[in-house]
């Protein structure tokens, strides 16, 4: 009998709040550009009053939720665990899972009181994306939210490497991958960003554990991971950490292992406009292929194609009816 759930994912909720900047206002603010940076509530409120008379877009956010959602739009079945406040955002946030077709701990939840983490996305002319993010109670995302029979009941487990920064986040992390193991559920994680690489390495590793069965990587994440400036150490450190993995790299397409060959991707040549969520569409294509029967490079060429095909549109999705024309190409 098949599982409930293709893909449970575990991760930040975050309400990505878009906007259009140039970088000259991204210098005004003092912002480091193209970086996910953290920040405390008091500074976002004031990059928020600095914003406030730009045009923005708002939805369910964070690097797996929008993994998540995508999968759930190509019609993969999905549950996502994370943590939202009983606020605005909060309620934002819940509906629009919900709209998406993903199950998640928070339906029916008794809401603690506190605010909903947003990330600020400013994308600059030469569609490179800033982040400035304030977690809020996203940073007490605990084992709490886990639900463990739906862990169990699902053919993967996606972990979000963001998690790493908070201890209970990234305890929460592993102990979801234990359930999978334990459960015979398949183990995958997003390295999420080179900070992450950068000042949480061991953190990183540690979330890894004995070994994943799949890691979604870009390139400069993997070479730091591996602490190199050479490819095919990284790849060759990747593959002790993983049974199999894809590392995308941009406009050079993505490399994809499938535990016996490296499979070159190439990637459809486009003008993008906003590299946001590119690398989380690619994870959320190829797991919706490789849980509906597509081989690995199949499952990669769909991939790049959706994030190619994100990345030519401001926000970190596509409309449903244009990814699911993706899959009859």
């Amino acid at each position: 009998m098949g599982k409930k759930y293709d893909v449970y994912g575990v991760g930040n909720a975050l309400v990505d709040i878009e906007y259009e900047v140039s970088p000259e206002l991204l210098e005004k603010l003092n912002i480091d550009k193209g970086v996910m940076t953290l920040l405390d509530e008091d500074s976002q409120n004031l990059m928020l009053d600095n914003l406030k008379n730009l045009h923005c877009h708002k939805s369910c956010g964070g690097s797996a939720a929008n993994t998540i959602v995508a999968i759930s739009q190509l019609g993969g079945k999905t549950f996502y665990s994370c943590k939202v406040a009983n606020d605005e955002f909060g309620e934002f946030y819940i509906q629009d899972l919900l709209n998406c077709q993903v199950d998640t701990n928070l339906k029916n939840a008794d809401l603690q009181s506190g605010i909903t983490g947003k990330c600020l996305v400013l994308v600059t002319p030469d569609a490179d994306r800033t982040m400035n993010t304030f977690l809020g109670i996203t940073g007490e995302f605990s084992s709490q939210e886990l639900v463990p029979e739906a862990i169990a009941d699902s053919e993967y487990l996606y972990i979000e490497g963001y998690l790493v920064t908070s201890p209970t986040g990234k305890a929460a992390a592993i102990q979801a991958r234990d359930i999978a193991k334990n459960a015979g559920v398949k183990t995958t994680m997003s390295l999420s960003d080179y900070n992450m690489v950068k000042f949480f390495k061991d953190g990183l590793l540690d979330m890894i554990g004995p070994g994943l069965d799949f890691i979604f990587a870009n390139e400069s994440e993997a070479l730091g991971l591996a602490e190199t400036e050479d490819f095919q150490v990284a790849v060759d450190k990747l593959k002790i950490l993983s049974q199999k993995f894809a590392i995308t790299r941009g406009p050079k397409g993505s490399i994809v292992f499938d535990g016996e060959k490296l499979i070159e991707i190439s990637a459809p040549q486009v003008h993008a406009v906003d590299t946001v969520g590119a690398g989380d569409m690619y994870a959320g294509a190829f797991l919706y292929g490789i849980t509906h029967g597509m081989s690995y490079e199949a499952a990669g060429k769909l991939a790049s194609t959706a994030a190619s095909q994100v990345v030519t549109t401001y926000g970190p999705r596509l409309k449903v009816e244009d990814l699911q024309a993706l899959l009859t190409v």
